[in-house]
C-alpha cells in the first residue's frame, strides 16, 4: 500500500512539486479542501505524513492520526505545531529553515528605506495632487547618520546588517547567541536591549516567538524607543503588543511602524494600527519570491520523504527523537 500524507494547508503555484519528490518512496498526497475540522480529521486518520503550514497540529489531533510519522512545516516557524506532543507520540517535527533568509532581509531592508525616505507618504501626497517634498517628508534624515537596531541575529539579521552597513548605517546588536566579536564580523555592535532601543532609529525585529518573547514589545519597552525611531516587524506578530503599539502610534512615543506580520493574520475590524498614517503595512509578504516559494514546497516535501524512507528529516526540530518505528521495537516502557 502506498504512502498517504496528508496537505492540510500551504502555499499555492505550480502544481507537481511535493508529488515530484514524494515519488521515490511512492507516497501520494491528499489535499484538504477546506480549513473544515471534519476534513482535516479525515485525511489525517490514515495518513503516514502531514504537510501544513498554519493548520494547528495539537494532541488531539495527532490522536486521531495513529499512522503519522512527520509533520513538515512549509516554512520557518511552527508555532502551530505541539512539538511535544508530536515528540511523546514518537513522531518527527520538520521545518524548513533559511528557505527565503534573502526575501525577508530585502523586505526588511526595503521597510526601512521607505520610512526614512516617507515613500508612501510621498506618494499619497502625489497622488492627491500635492507637490511638496519638503512639508510631506518632515523630519527625514540623511540614513547613513542614522542607527538600526537589530533584535535577535540569526540567517535573516545577518543579511540585514549586511545591507544596513552597505547603506551606512551604524547597526547595534541583540542577541543572546551573539557575542561581541560575532555582532563585530557583521560590521555590527553588541549592546543590551534598553541600549540598542535607546539609541536606534530604526529597530527590527528577527527572533521567534517564545513564551519569553511574546509582546516583547510592550507598553514598558516602547516607553524606551526615540519619539522619531520606527519598528521594523518581518519575524512574527506576537513579538508586538498590538494595543500598546497603537497607542504609542497614536501618542506619538515613536514615529511609525512597518508591519509584514501581524498577531492575527489577516488583522480584524478592530485592527489598533491599520488607519494611522505613520504605519507601513504588507501582507505577510516578506517571505516571498517565485525562487522560495518552489523551494519551501520542495524542502517540505523532502522532509515527509526521508522520513518516509526511514531515516530522519532533513531538517528536524526534535533531532534527539525516538522514531514511532524505533519506540515499537524497543518496547512500550519508551512511550512516556
Amino acid at each position: 500500500m502506498p504512502y498517504r500524507v496528508a496537505w492540510l494547508d500551504g502555499p499555492g503555484g505550480p502544481p507537481g512539486i511535493e508529488e515530484s519528490e514524494l515519488d521515490g518512496v511512492k507516497a501520494t498526497l491528499r489535499r484538504a479542501r477546506s480549513s473544515d475540522d471534519s476534513e482535516i480529521l479525515a485525511l489525517v486518520a490514515d495518513a503516514d505524513a502531514i504537510l501544513c503550514d498554519v493548520t494547528p497540529i495539537t494532541a488531539p489531533l495527532l490522536d486521531r492520526a495513529p499512522r503519522v510519522q512527520v509533520v513538515s512545516e512549509y516554512g520557518i516557524g511552527y508555532d502551530n505545531v505541539d512539538v511535544g506532543a508530536a515528540s511523546q507520540r514518537g513522531i518527527w517535527v520538520a521545518n524548513v529553515p533559511g528557505f527565503c533568509a534573502d526575501e525577508v532581509a530585502d523586505h526588511a531592508m526595503a521597510l526601512i528605506l521607505a520610512a526614512n525616505r516617507r515613500l508612501l507618504a510621498l506618494d499619497r501626497s502625489v497622488r492627491d495632487g500635492r507637490w511638496d517634498a519638503i512639508g510631506v517628508a518632515t523630519g527625514a534624515d540623511r540614513l547613513s547618520t542614522q542607527t538600526l537596531g537589530l533584535v535577535g541575529f540569526g540567517q535573516i539579521g545577518r543579511r540585514v546588517a549586511h545591507r544596513a552597513a552597505a547603506f551606512g548605517l551604524r547597526v547595534l546588536v541583540n542577541s543572546p547567541h551573539t557575542s561581541a566579536e560575532g555582532a563585530r564580523e557583521y560590521g555590527a555592535e553588541r549592546v543590551e536591549l534598553l541600549e540598542l532601543i535607546a539609541q536606534s532609529d530604526y529597530v527590527s525585529l528577527h527572533l521567534p516567538v517564545t513564551s519569553a518573547t511574546r509582546h516583547l514589545i510592550s507598553d514598558a519597552l516602547l516607553a524606551h524607543f526615540k519619539p522619531t525611531a520606527w519598528l521594523i516587524n518581518t519575524s512574527r506578530g506576537g513579538l508586538v503588543d498590538e494595543v500598546a503599539l497603537g497607542k504609542a502610534l497614536r501618542g506619538h512615543t515613536i514615529g511609525g511602524a512597518a508591519l509584514d506580520v501581524r498577531a492575527t493574520e489577516p488583522p480584524g475590524p478592530n485592527d489598533p494600527v491599520r488607519d494611522l498614517p505613520n504605519v507601513i503595512l504588507t501582507p505577510h509578504a516578506g517571505f516571498y519570491s517565485e525562487r522560495s516559494l518552489v523551494e519551501v514546497r520542495q524542502r517540505a516535501a523532502r522532509n515527509v520523504a526521508a522520513v518516509l524512507a526511514g531515516g530522519p528529516p532533513n531538517d528536524p526540530v526534535n533531532p534527539s527523537l525516538i522514531p514511532k518505528a524505533d519506540r515499537a521495537s524497543q518496547g512500550n516502557d519508551l512511550w512516556v
